[in-house]
C-alpha cells in the first residue's frame, strides 16, 4: 500500500513519489505489486474513481534504488513529460554512497554501455568502436562529503542508460555501497543499494510553473542520515 508520506507532489496532472528501495516501479515477471499499481489503487480510492484509473510512468529507477519517480495522471501530461525527458528538460540529480578511494573531487565520465539481457547488467566499454551496439553514457559527479569508509557523490546525468550510474562508478573502481552486481564487497541487509534519486527540476507541462523537489534519505539508515546532516 502506498504510504501518503511518500507523495512529494500531487495535482490533477502529476503525482511524484519518493520510492522505497525494493519497490519495483513497473510490473515484471516477478509478479510483485508495482509502484504504478499502488498509485492507481491510491487514486481510485482517494478520488472514488469508477473503472480503470490512468497512471503513466514517465521514467524508471532500479528496484534497489530509492528516490523520486514521476507518474502522469493524464495522457496529456504523459505525452508532454515524455517529450521533455527526451529533450533533457527534466533535470535529475542523484546521490550515491561509494567505497572510499582517491578520486578527483569532480569528474565528467564518458563510457559506452550495452545492456546484457541475460543477466540484466550493463557491459561497459571505454572505446566507442569496441562494440557496435553500445551507446554513449555521460555523467558528472562531485564529491560532497566523506566518512571513514565512504564518499558521498552528487551526480548529474547527461544521458539515461540502463544501470548507467552503477556501471560508470564501478568502472572507476567506486562501486555503490551494497551493489554486488557492480563490484561492491557485500550486500546491504535489506537488498537496497545506496543510490538515491535525490532531486528533480522541470517546468510543469500544463501549468508552466517550475517544480523543484528533494527526496529525503531513506529512513532508519544511519549512514544516509549521517551524510544528510
Amino acid at each position: 500500500m502506498l504510504n501518503e508520506k511518500q507523495i512529494l507532489f500531487e495535482d490533477n496532472h502529476i503525482i511524484i513519489i519518493n520510492k522505497k528501495a525494493g519497490q519495483i516501479v513497473q510490473g515484471d515477471k516477478t509478479g510483485d505489486i508495482s509502484l504504478l499499481d499502488e498509485v492507481k489503487f491510491y487514486i481510485k480510492q482517494k478520488y472514488l474513481k469508477p473503472g480503470n484509473v490512468f497512471a503513466g510512468l514517465v521514467h524508471r529507477i532500479d528496484r534497489p534504488t530509492s528516490g523520486i519517480v514521476i507518474i502522469a495522471k493524464t495522457s496529456k501530461a504523459l505525452t508532454r513529460l515524455t517529450e521533455m525527458l527526451k529533450k533533457r528538460e527534466i533535470k535529475k540529480t542523484y546521490w550515491a554512497v561509494v567505497k572510499k578511494k582517491e578520486i578527483p573531487e569532480t569528474q565528467r565520465l564518458v563510457h559506452y554501455l550495452k545492456k546484457n539481457e541475460k543477466n540484466n547488467k550493463a557491459i561497459i566499454y571505454h572505446d566507442p568502436n569496441a562494440n557496435t551496439g553500445s551507446k554513449e553514457a555521460i555523467l558528472t559527479y562531485k564529491m560532497i562529503k566523506k566518512s571513514d569508509h565512504y564518499l558521498l557523490l552528487e551526480i548529474d546525468l547527461e544521458t539515461g542508460r540502463h544501470h548507467q550510474i552503477r556501471a560508470q562508478l564501478s568502472a572507476i573502481k567506486c562501486p555503490i555501497k551494497g551493489d554486488l552486481k557492480y563490484g561492491a564487497d557485500r550486500s546491504n541487509g535489506d537488498g537496497s543499494i545506496h543510490l538515491l534519486a535525490r532531486k528533480i527540476e522541470f517546468i510543469h507541462p500544463i501549468k508552466k510553473e517550475k517544480i523543484r523537489l528533494v527526496a529525503p534519505v531513506p529512513e532508519n539508515d544511519n549512514l544516509w542520515k549521517s551524510f544528510e546532516r
